[in-house]
């Protein structure tokens, strides 16, 4: 239950916020003890301190004393006593107590539990937050691809985090909109489009079989080979090696098709349309495979131009200075940071003014309330500077914005490079959980009962859901030594095993032939004590979810799963469920059974992992 006691101490200490459902129970709890030190000690108590209780006591929930100890002059165990001698008089739902030291536990009734199960079977919702006017608004900023290559192992991870993080903003009761922005311009689209030109022949993704991302990443590549080539060879006529690197005609090609391509050139226009078309093609695939998706796509080649007129309006209101030589910068060094530049001597913009111009039309386009921008920790200090900005120019949203900053994926064999093609492709990578899915299920003589074609679809759920989890149950801050074969295991940690649970939950449900109607229980139906950490988990799920909200972490509702799995298989291992002839027990147990699984599914569904009804 270690989840459940992390999650309840930081549900307890939460700020209170009208979007974050607080337990009922707690709320009364936290009033009596204040009735009760009013009562005794005429006191009024600013607040009351809560945690879990510890494993080696009975109890379900801890009320602190030690901190009331500064406003009350008394023995910890006596206050503690007469605290708990007023619960169990005015609470109806607490049927008993403990005190040690400064640690008043309280024990809750059967009748509590059962109750408080009775609405989360009933609620075919339950965790989730509906979605009304009032909502806050979100859009969530994830993948932005360039389009001189493929998506690969890094930009999973930034798609999974992005995904996830906008379907539980959404969960919470936020309304949220997904997007991403296609960098689509700038040299490193020229180097592949040059090299297409020169050395392509005129294939096509048709002619070839290829995906267009591909296809273009390929002649990336194929660049990069080159130019190494030629700084070679100025080299070895006597360049410097950074003036054979600037020299190299491959890349002065490069950059004057650029300059083609900012002038409107027809034929740089009409190549960088046709190739940007196919790596566009290329990723919808990708992303469909992947199982993620985009309300509106924002592209660079648009929004480039974006913002220019912001630092002009900022230059007039003392926000930004100019420099002896045109170009236009602030100065942040009072806020700890330093100048920036905003726009180049020559009038053109940096990457900086652009994003603040994109920042702004967003919130025009879909009248946001704030923004997660899901981009690796490289970007963390150019984020600092985008908020700082856009605050210094008045925009109040400006407070919303957050980088959701996560970790690099390494290899167990190093570090990818893309320029010289060693990067893990999304599509051979996800290809690749699939196969190590079906080797280690027939390894373990699982699913012999499918047919070949069930077969291959469970094998995508199983090794897409195995890869997905092992990124998400990772704090996204920290970097990931990512390891297909450990994803894939049906024991620990791992989606497999959470998938396999639910499986299993299924089958118990067929067999069981449940019956769809509403949970009721006679009263004095006595809890076990697996049936009641199996509720107490269940009942965090709503906390869990907007705890994950707060702190922009999958990996919360991803430990969470794993742990309410680790419970109801110890439950599975210690009571009968089909085999017992008390028929009130029976049926509540495959329903606590169901409930466990339509959890699962909705957390599951959270992360973007899919669940299969048998395994």
């Amino acid at each position: 239950m270690q989840l459940f006691s992390i999650i309840f101490v930081a549900y307890i200490s939460a700020k209170k916020d009208k979007n974050l459902p607080r337990m009922n129970i707690q709320n009364k709890i936290e009033q009596k003890v204040k009735e009760a030190i009013s009562h005794l000690h005429q006191v009024d108590l600013a607040q009351v301190e809560f945690q879990p209780t510890r494993k080696d006591f009975e109890g379900d929930i801890t009320v602190v004393t030690f901190p009331m100890l500064r406003q009350i002059k008394t023995n910890p165990v006596q206050l503690g006593n007469a605290i708990g001698e007023y619960l169990v008089e005015n609470v109806n739902e607490i049927v008993r107590f403990n005190v040690v030291q400064g640690f008043l536990n309280i024990v809750l009734s059967n009748k509590f539990y059962l109750s408080s199960f009775e609405a989360i079977a009933n609620n075919s919702e339950f965790g989730k937050v509906e979605v009304n006017e009032e909502s806050d608004t979100i859009m969530v900023e994830y993948s932005s691809p360039n389009t001189n290559k493929p998506l690969h192992l890094g930009h999973v991870r930034n798609n999974l985090l992005g995904f996830s993080v906008a379907e539980i903003l959404k969960a919470s009761g936020k309304q949220v909109y997904k997007t991403q922005i296609i960098n689509d311009r700038g040299i490193h689209i020229c180097k592949s489009m040059l090299a297409w030109k020169r050395w392509g022949n005129g294939e096509t993704p048709e002619s070839t079989g290829l995906k267009g991302d591909k296809l273009v990443g390929n002649y990336y590549v194929k660049f990069d080979q080159e130019y190494k080539k030629e700084i070679a060879t100025l080299i070895s006529e006597g360049k410097t090696e950074d003036e054979a690197k600037a020299q190299a005609p491959v890349l002065v090609a490069a950059q004057e098709m650029l300059i083609k391509w900012e002038a409107g050139d027809e034929d740089v226009k009409a190549l960088w349309e046709k190739m940007n078309q196919w790596v566009y093609d290329g990723f919808e695939k990708t992303y469909e495979t992947l199982g993620v998706d985009f309300d509106k796509n924002y592209y660079e080649s648009n929004t480039y131009l974006l913002g220019k007129d912001v630092v002009a309006e900022g230059l007039k209101k003392g926000v930004f200075f100019k420099k002896d030589d045109g170009s236009v910068w602030i100065d942040l060094t009072a806020d700890g940071l330093d100048e920036k530049i905003v726009l180049r001597s020559d009038g053109t913009a940096v990457y900086m003014t652009q994003d603040i111009g994109t920042a702004i039309q967003r919130v025009k386009d879909f009248d946001i309330d704030g923004m997660v921008y899901t981009v690796g920790n490289e970007q963390d200090y150019h984020f600092k500077v985008l908020f700082l900005i856009l605050s210094k120019l008045g925009y109040e949203w400006a407070n919303n914005l957050y980088h959701l900053s996560y970790g690099m994926v390494d290899l167990p064999s190093g570090k990818m490079k893309s320029r010289e093609g060693t990067v893990v492709d999304a599509d051979d990578l996800i290809s690749q959980m699939a196969q190590t899915a079906k080797s280690i299920s027939e390894e373990l003589g699982k699913l012999g009962e499918y047919s070949s074609e069930e077969k291959e679809e469970l094998y995508k759920m199983i090794g897409l859901g195995a890869l997905k989890y092992y990124i998400l149950k990772v704090d996204p801050r920290k970097r990931i030594l990512f390891n297909p074969e450990e994803s894939v295991d049906f024991q620990g940690n791992t989606g497999p095993f959470i998938q396999y649970t639910y499986a299993r939950i299924q089958s118990i449900l067929r067999k069981a032939n449940l019956d769809s109607s509403e949970l009721e229980l006679p009263e004095g139906y006595e809890l076990h004590e697996k049936e009641k950490e199996l509720i107490k988990q269940l009942q965090s799920y709503p906390d869990t979810i907007q705890l994950a909200a707060e702190n922009h972490s999958p990996a919360l509702i991803a430990n969470y799963t794993y742990d309410l799995v680790k419970e109801f298989n110890s439950f599975y291992q210690n009571v009968t469920i089909l085999g017992t002839s008390d028929e009130v027990e029976k049926d509540f147990r495959v329903k606590l059974s169901k409930s466990v699984g339509d959890i699962i599914k909705s957390a599951f569904g959270l992360l973007g992992i899919q669940v299969p009804e048998r395994m």
